[in-house]
């Protein structure tokens, strides 16, 4: 194992608040003079089946930790996510199956490990400890935490004032989640500052049964694509870290600039020192944010697909947008007779159909904001109706393109 300093150094990389500095301290010498690793702990709930970057805040911590020699545990929250995380929430959650539950956590088990090491990764279901609890246990646990601490919460705060419907079932969820630490002995917990209220919930519970509280190490909640929101797949401003190589090149390439530094700190391996000189040479102007935007664009493909397939996709960009040439494959869609009225098919149901809008609706207003060429020509009336010829190209948008097969 490195020394405390460098272990310290590494571990607040990005971090956005630890609690506490000199519990961690404290955990971190006591580790190496016993030579037994720290267990560190993050919990993720299967309730979405699909990953993006903005998860993978954590994940990146955790792996730093799986580099330093700790014990790393990831619980998937088979239990909690029946009940679904209330945090942020205005209303209660749809709770899931167990079936659904069981799908999605496949699907995270197959993406997390693109970022942890399955060697050095425990992975357990909180059904384990929690499935076998008695109905009197359950009462003790709920009787180690009050009505009135549970409603300083924000979210349960804020839906109390405005008399919005608040279930019982959901104020188990911090408990359960804090249980999780009592069953685990853990000696860290991730999570990002949204789950402070759970993370400390763990810290009190395990006072409460006797045990070392944990260290709470909150990481930020990472911007989207629009430099604005979280992160966020409703909102479309999100890169999925099971998209394509050229898919995450091109999203990477239109993040704001001011974004480039934290991306590289939060979602990159790239050693801190480097960030630092990146984040100098962007402010005296040595480095231009083109550069190194690209450099980001490379690391992110490179750390999910390979570098091979990171610097195909960075000659793409150049040549695509760049050089203003067409990509290398480019998706076929066939437009069948029954498609067409009159021997013409209105462009925004056709960008629908061919799955390159969610809707008629986005389609339009792509059209409106002059994102849609056929055959290199700009459309801007959403009336638009296409004669459809074979070998038309349809782009929309900066990175979509079809190629119409009639």
């Amino acid at each position: 194992m490195l020394g405390v300093e460098k272990q310290l150094e590494i571990i607040r990389r990005g971090a956005a608040e630890i609690i506490s500095g000199e519990e961690l301290e404290q955990k971190l010498r006591r580790s190496l003079s016993t030579g037994r690793p720290l267990r560190v702990k993050l919990g993720l709930d299967p309730t979405a089946p699909d990953i993006h970057l903005g998860h993978t805040v954590v994940l990146q911590k955790m792996r730093q930790f799986q580099e330093l020699g700790h014990e790393t545990i990831i619980i998937l929250g088979d239990y909690t996510a029946r009940i679904g995380d209330p945090t942020g929430k205005t209303e209660t959650r749809k709770q899931l199956s167990e079936e659904e539950v069981q799908a999605n956590a496949r699907t995270y088990e197959k993406q997390i490990f693109k970022i942890l090491d399955p060697g050095k990764t425990r992975l357990v279901f909180n059904s384990q400890w929690l499935a076998s609890l008695t109905f009197a246990q359950v009462i003790e646990l709920a009787a180690k935490y009050t009505v009135a601490r549970m409603l300083e919460r924000e979210d349960f705060a804020r839906r109390f004032r405005e008399g919005l419907p608040i279930s019982i079932h959901e104020f188990f969820y911090p408990l359960m989640q804090g249980y999780d630490s009592v069953a685990l002995k853990a000696d860290i917990e991730l999570g990002g500052t949204d789950q402070k209220f759970n993370l400390l919930m763990g810290r009190t519970l395990q006072r409460e049964y006797g045990q070392e509280p944990q260290v709470a190490i909150m990481m930020p909640i990472l911007e989207g694509l629009d430099g604005v929101h979280k992160m966020s797949k409703s909102l479309g401003n999100y890169i999925g870290i099971d998209e394509s190589p050229r898919e995450m090149y091109g999203k990477t390439m239109s993040l704001p600039d001011e974004l480039m530094v934290r991306y590289f700190e939060l979602v990159t391996p790239v050693p801190l020192e480097e960030v630092r000189r990146i984040e100098a040479g962007l402010a005296d102007g040595s480095l231009h944010p083109r550069d190194v935007k690209m450099r980001l664009a490379r690391e992110i493909v490179s750390f999910y697909h390979g570098e091979e397939a990171a610097l195909r996709a960075e000659e793409e960009f150049k040549r695509v947008f760049q050089q203003r040439e067409l990509p290398d494959e480019i998706p076929e869609f066939r437009i069948t007779p029954d498609m067409l009225e009159d021997g013409s098919i209105w462009l925004p149901r056709l960008l629908h159909q061919a799955g390159l809008v969610s809707s008629t609706s986005e389609g339009r207003r792509l059209i409106q904001q002059g994102g849609v060429r056929v055959n290199g020509e700009r459309v801007d009336d959403p009336n638009f109706k296409l004669v459809p010829a074979g070998g038309m190209i349809i782009r929309a948008g900066k990175r979509k393109f079809l190629r119409i097969i009639c």
